[in-house]
C-alpha cells in the first residue's frame, strides 16, 4: 500500500522559536544560579514588543530582558530597519501558585509515607507521549529528521556567510512516500526562506536544491518526480515578529514527531522538569528508543498520564503497531517493571536539573544525541525479554 505522510520544522527566526529559545534561555539562566527553581517562563513577540510572562519561584536572580537581548542578537536579528534586539520589553513575573506548589512539594504518596523518590508530585494533570521506530539512524520518522535538518541547515548557511542574504525566518516541510510502513521517496520539498531584497528569486530556486535539499536529502530519495516549492508566494523579505507574532509553546508537533505520534497538548519551553509536559515526554521518548533498539519492537508509542500532586502515573499505555516481540499489555508491564515513571526519579534518570534546555529549543527535542533522553543505556539489559 502507497502512502504519503509530511512534516515540518522551522528556523530559530521563526517567531515562535524566537520566544521558545528567549523561555528556554531565561530556565538555563535560573537553574544555573538554583537548581531547584520552579519556572514555566512564555514569550510573545509581536512587532516591536516581547512579553516575558509566566511564573518563577528562584532563589537565582536574572536579568530577563538582557537575557532576551541576547538570544534575539544571536539568532540574528540586529540589522535593517527592524532590529528586534531594540524592541520594547514588558516583564509580568510571578510566583509559583501556592495552591500548585502544595502537590508539587509533597505528593498524594508522601503525604501518606511514600517512599523517598514520592516526593514531588507532578506539576500538572496531562499525558504525555513517547515514540521510536526503524525509519533512521536516530530512532525518528524520517520526514520529521529531514525537515529538522534542512531547516538546521538553512541556518548554518547564514551564519557560516555561505549564502549571506539569508535572514533568520524559515519554514521546511518534506513529503515521505511510503510502501507499507518503509519510505522509498520524497515525494515534496516545500522550503520558505527569509531573504535580502536584492536577491532574486531563480537564484535563491538554485541555491537551495544545490545547497540545502542536495546536501541534506540523500539521493536514492529523490527522482524526477519529486516536487521542489521553494518560496512558493514569491518572496519573502518581511519575517519574524516584524512578519508575524510569536508564541512560546506554539511549534509542539515540530517539537515532537511532526504529527507521527499524538501529542499531550502540553508545550516544553520555558518549564521546569517538575512539570511532566515536558520531564515525562522526556521519559517516554527514552523509553520508546531504548525498547526498539533492544529489539523489543521495530515501532512503540508510549503513553502517560498524571493526576497533579501524584507522583505516580495513572496509566501507561503501550502500541507496537503489530512490531512488538511480546504483546503490548505484557510490555507495558515492563515498562512499569524497568522505569521509574515518578517525577523525581525521572529527573534523576536524566539529570534534568542541569542548564541544558536552550538548545532544545529547535530544530526538535528528539532524535539529537546531545540530549540525555537519547541514549540507549538501558537496550542491552531490555534484551532478556526476548528470551
Amino acid at each position: 500500500m502507497r502512502r504519503f505522510f509530511s512534516s515540518e520544522s522551522v528556523t530559530e527566526g521563526h517567531p515562535d522559536k524566537v520566544c521558545d529559545r528567549i523561555a528556554d534561555t531565561i530556565l538555563d539562566e535560573l537553574i544555573t544560579g538554583d537548581s531547584e527553581t520552579r519556572a514555566a517562563v512564555e514569550c510573545c513577540a509581536a512587532y516591536n514588543t516581547l512579553f516575558i510572562t509566566g511564573e518563577v519561584t528562584s532563589r537565582a536572580r536574572v536579568d530577563y530582558s538582557a537575557v532576551a537581548r541576547k538570544v534575539i542578537r544571536e539568532i540574528g536579528y540586529t540589522t535593517g530597519d527592524f532590529a528586534f534586539d531594540k524592541c520594547n520589553i514588558i516583564e509580568l513575573i510571578h510566583g509559583q501558585s501556592p495552591d500548585i506548589a502544595l502537590g508539587v512539594d509533597s505528593s498524594l504518596e508522601d503525604k501518606t509515607g511514600g517512599e523517598a523518590a514520592d516526593r514531588l508530585g507532578a506539576g500538572d494533570q496531562g499525558m504525555m507521549f513517547g515514540y521510536a521506530c526503524r525509519e533512521t539512524e536516530e530512532l525518528m520518522p524520517l520526514p520529521i529528521m529531514l525537515a529538522h535538518k534542512l531547516a538546521k541547515k538553512l541556518t548554518g548557511l547564514r551564519k557560516d556567510g555561505t549564502l549571506s542574504y539569508l535572514r533568520p525566518d524559515g519554514k521546511t516541510q518534506v513529503t515521505v512516500e511510503y510502501d507499507g510502513k518503509t519510505p522509498v521517496r520524497v515525494d515534496t520539498v516545500v522550503l520558505s526562506t527569509q531573504h535580502d531584497a536584492e536577491v532574486s528569486q531563480e537564484r535563491i530556486a538554485a541555491d537551495m536544491k544545490q545547497y540545502v535539499i542536495g546536501a541534506v536529502i540523500p539521493g536514492h530519495f529523490l527522482d524526477e518526480n519529486t516536487k521542489y516549492l521553494i518560496n512558493p508566494t514569491g518572496r519573502f523579505e518581511i519575517g519574524g515578529p516584524e512578519g508575524d507574532s510569536g508564541l512560546t509553546g506554539r511549534k509542539i508537533v515540530v517539537d515532537t514527531y511532526g504529527g507521527r505520534c499524538p501529542h499531550g497538548g502540553g508545550a516544553f519551553s520555558g518549564k521546569d522538569p517538575t512539570k511532566v509536559d515536558r520531564s515525562a515526554t522526556y521519559m517516554a521518548r527514552y523509553i520508546c528508543k531504548n525498547v526498539v533498539a533492544s529489539g523489543l519492537a521495530d515501532e512503540m508509542e508510549l503513553q502517560v498520564a498524571y493526576a497533579i500532586g501524584v507522583a505516580r502515573p495513572v496509566s501507561v499505555f503501550v502500541d507496537t503497531f503489530g512490531t512488538g516481540k511480546v504483546d503490548d499489555e505484557t510490555l507495558a508491564e515492563i515498562v512499569k517493571k524497568e522505569f521509574d515513571l515518578r517525577p523525581a526519579a525521572i529527573i534523576e534518570t536524566l539529570g534534568l536539573r542541569k542548564p541544558i534546555y536552550a538548545e532544545t529549543s529547535a530544530y526538535g527535542h528528539f532524535g539529537r544525541e546531545a540530549f540525555p533522553w537519547e541514549c540507549t543505556d538501558r537496550a542491552e539489559a531490555l534484551k532478556k525479554y526476548l528470551e
